[in-house]
């Protein structure tokens, strides 16, 4: 069975309303899409590192007890774990304050098995930190020379705006490395100063791959792929609790949509047509919106177990709306 190794950080989000907490819950970039590939019945598993206390072992727990491997958890005794907080505005987005102390970061890891057509997901700040890099890029080379398809979400904070200058070439290097990529209009503000697609795509994205996704909140999502396909994708009306994982989840839904659909290394080197981006498009919009439903940062148990059937099913389309 194919499998999604996701590399990224591991967090515990307070999550605030009208300056008062309303929940605790683990995330993290990756980790979120991870969870909800595992709730989804996705082979997984998180390479990642976390501190010798309670948020450490509550965050190792979380995904074991969502099926996910957590055997790649590194965790380090001398180390705190990461926290944010998330504070919710009155459309339901986050702003977030960050508590990790990254120049002591650290990645210690065995190279888990990859195989062909295995996907590897990273992104965030943890896949362009100097402090790690050779340990993410060593991977990242390894799993791309295995056949892995490397997805990647450039989600880059304005908390480390200052950094751009300094992070730009690990940030090129995941561009080439990656086979399809997905950044937000606010990742592209704060990194080049763009926010028109068009000019984003062909002035920092279409050299390094041309599969491309952009997404603007609730505006439409904006495909840019091979042989010049343009394309946008509405996005639903909907009452929203919280969107703090609703990229992340609009990842794990193009993922699973990736093993549902068969979407291979070949597939992928060949050029979708524009009816599997479409299919693909719709999973991740599916997670996404599902995970808008609640505070938590995951698509809940039950819609991962309806994605679980239909992943299992023989019939091709997923019968499920928004």
């Amino acid at each position: 069975m194919r499998k999604v190794i996701g590399i990224g950080e591991t967090v515990l989000d307070i999550i605030f309303k009208n300056d008062e907490p309303i929940g605790a819950v683990p995330g993290g970039s990756v980790f979120n899409g991870i969870i909800s590939l595992g709730r989804s019945g996705i082979q997984s598993s998180l390479i990642s590192e976390t501190g010798n206390d309670r948020v450490g072992r509550q965050i190792i727990k979380f995904l074991e007890d969502n099926g996910v491997n957590a055997t790649d958890i590194n965790v380090y005794p001398e180390s705190k774990s990461p926290i944010s907080l998330a504070f919710l505005n009155d459309q339901n987005d986050a702003e977030y304050i960050f508590y990790k102390d990254h120049p002591h970061d650290q990645l210690d890891f065995t190279y888990p098995d990859v195989q062909q057509d295995d996907i590897v997901m990273f992104g965030s700040y943890y896949a362009v930190n100097p402090v790690i890099r050779p340990q993410v890029h060593g991977f990242l080379e390894y799993a791309r020379n295995r056949g892995a398809i490397l997805y990647y979400d450039v989600n880059f904070r304005a908390s480390h705006a200052n950094e751009v200058v300094k992070l730009t070439s690990n940030l090129l290097e995941n561009l080439e490395l990656a086979d399809i990529v997905r950044g937000s209009n606010e990742d592209f503000e704060i990194l080049f100063k763009k926010t028109d697609p068009d000019v984003v795509y062909r002035s920092q994205i279409a050299f390094y791959t041309k599969k491309f996704i952009y997404t603007q909140g609730s505006k439409p999502v904006e495909l840019r792929a091979d042989n010049g396909l343009k394309k946008q994708y509405p996005i639903a009306e909907m009452e929203t609790v919280s969107t703090i994982g609703a990229g992340d989840n609009f990842n794990a839904g193009f993922v699973y949509g990736m093993i549902k659909y068969g979407i291979t290394r070949a597939t992928i080197d060949a050029g979708l047509t524009e009816e599997q981006w479409d299919n693909l498009i719709h999973c991740a919009q599916l997670f996404s919106a599902e995970v808008c439903k609640s505070i938590n940062n995951s698509v809940s148990p039950e819609f991962g177990a309806k994605m679980k059937a239909a992943l299992l099913a023989p019939s091709g389309i997923i019968n499920y709306e928004l």
